[in-house]
């Protein structure tokens, strides 16, 4: 434990030493209570902020987590204390064992949460058995209501599944239904005002991204389009809009709704103001390696540790030791785009 304990991060943890785990919480006192893990690299589109044109390097089946594995890990961290866990990829619903995921994690005793962020494609068709093994919540992305721009920025087909797929996680009673918009400058900037008109009779929470750099997107800053920027754009046009409390930990900037629209809209501001202060989540990708931070490139891995025997024991102190070395934000947006990460579709 010697080498997890800095002055300052002991004295957090014996102020609040009962409830959290100390390994789960960071020399700036933030406790991680919420833990995104990556089921899968394939997805069935090729965004083009998210994946390089030519696609990536796919890392071979047997170096990715298993099931087992994946609820191995997730077992030890919601005994840590992890409240929530959000299933991501690639695209999470292409792994033909997810449905199973879901149910085995539910059976965690403390786990409140079961979460999956999908681009839509295969919702419609897995969603009933999802919700029945446990699945809480859902985020959709989408990044576009114009079917051919649809294709043009996924590089694919499938508006429609997509939009079917909204319309059912609705129906099956998921309020709200969290929908994810990157926005980027001469893409779609002009359409956010028809995202606001979609929560019109829908219970949706459509949540604005500032378009953030990663490895082979050709991201520039003359595509980020700021949260202020639109927001002054959707006043203009619903004065009347409302703000709405806001969550401490949540990535999201305040949510605003208009008033007798069924849902609401939200900012996530990567770029023009970043939350690293409240920021409660960890990462662990694909193959196995945790992300203590998304725009950080430090990593460490889960899997061989797993794989080579590490008891408990050991790999808490290992997970410990990596919070523990958390920054207290992340570069800043002119050095972010300048560093080495992953591809966002491999995180």
């Amino acid at each position: 434990l010697q080498e997890l304990q800095s002055s300052g991060r002991e004295r957090f943890v014996l102020e609040h030493a009962a409830p959290f785990s100390a390994f789960l919480t960071d020399s700036f006192g933030r406790q991680h209570n919420y833990l995104r893990i990556s089921l899968t690299e394939k997805c069935n589109l090729r965004c083009q902020y998210c994946m390089p044109e030519e696609g990536v390097q796919l890392t071979p089946k047997s170096e990715l987590l298993t099931a087992q594995e994946i609820i191995t890990l997730a077992r030890l961290f919601v005994k840590e204390g992890v409240e929530k866990i959000r299933l991501t990829g690639g695209e999470p619903l292409i792994r033909p064992d997810v449905v199973d995921i879901v149910g085995q994690l539910y059976k965690l005793e403390g786990l409140k949460t079961i979460a999956v962020t999908t681009n839509g494609i295969n919702l419609t068709r897995l969603l009933p058995r999802l919700k029945e093994a446990g699945l809480n919540a859902i985020n959709i992305s989408l990044d576009t209501l114009v079917p051919a721009k649809f294709e043009f920025i996924v590089r694919r087909k499938g508006f429609h599944k997509v939009m079917e797929g909204i319309h059912k996680a609705a129906e099956l009673g998921y309020h709200p239904v969290k929908v994810n918009c990157v926005v980027m400058r001469g893409f779609n900037e002009d359409e956010v005002l028809d995202f606001v008109d979609f929560t019109k009779d829908l219970p949706l929470d459509v949540r604005f991204i500032e378009y953030m750099p990663f490895d082979g997107n050709k991201w520039n800053f003359k595509k980020m389009v700021s949260y202020k920027e639109m927001l002054d754009t959707i006043k203009q046009r619903w004065p009347e809009l409302e703000k709405l409390p806001c969550e401490t930990s949540s990535t999201a900037k305040v949510g605003y709704k208009v008033p007798h629209f069924q849902g609401q809209i939200s900012f996530i501001t990567s770029m023009s103001e970043h939350f690293c202060g409240s920021c409660n989540r960890l990462r662990i990708t694909a193959d196995g390696n945790l992300k203590v931070c998304l725009f950080g490139n430090s990593e460490v891995s889960l899997r061989d540790h797993l794989r080579s025997g590490a008891s408990e024991e050991q790999l808490i102190q290992i997970i410990g030791a990596a919070v523990g070395r958390k920054k207290k934000q992340h570069a800043g947006m002119f050095n972010i785009s300048q560093m080495k990460n992953r591809p966002m579709v491999l995180i």
